[in-house]
C-alpha cells in the first residue's frame, strides 16, 4: 500500500480533507510539524558544524562593539 502526504494551503483545505477521509473510513494520522524541513536541516548542519570546531563563538557582550 501507499502512504499519501498532502500539504493543505490553510485551514478550510486541511478540514475538507479530513472530512472526505472520514466519509472513506479509511484510517490516518495528523503530525504538527511548525517548522519547514529545509530550515530545519540547516540549524541541524550549523550544529554539526559547531559540535565538530568548525565554528566561531562570539560573546554576547562583542556584539555591542
Amino acid at each position: 500500500m501507499e502512504t499519501l502526504i498532502v500539504h493543505p494551503k490553510n485551514k478550510e483545505q486541511l478540514s475538507a480533507l479530513k472530512a472526505f477521509i472520514k466519509a472513506l473510513k479509511i484510517d490516518f494520522t495528523t503530525e504538527k510539524n511548525t517548522y519547514n524541513p529545509e530550515f530545519v536541516a540547516k540549524i541541524k548542519r550549523s550544529q554539526e558544524q559547531m559540535n565538530s570546531g568548525k565554528g566561531t563563538k562570539i560573546a554576547i557582550e562583542d556584539l555591542w562593539k
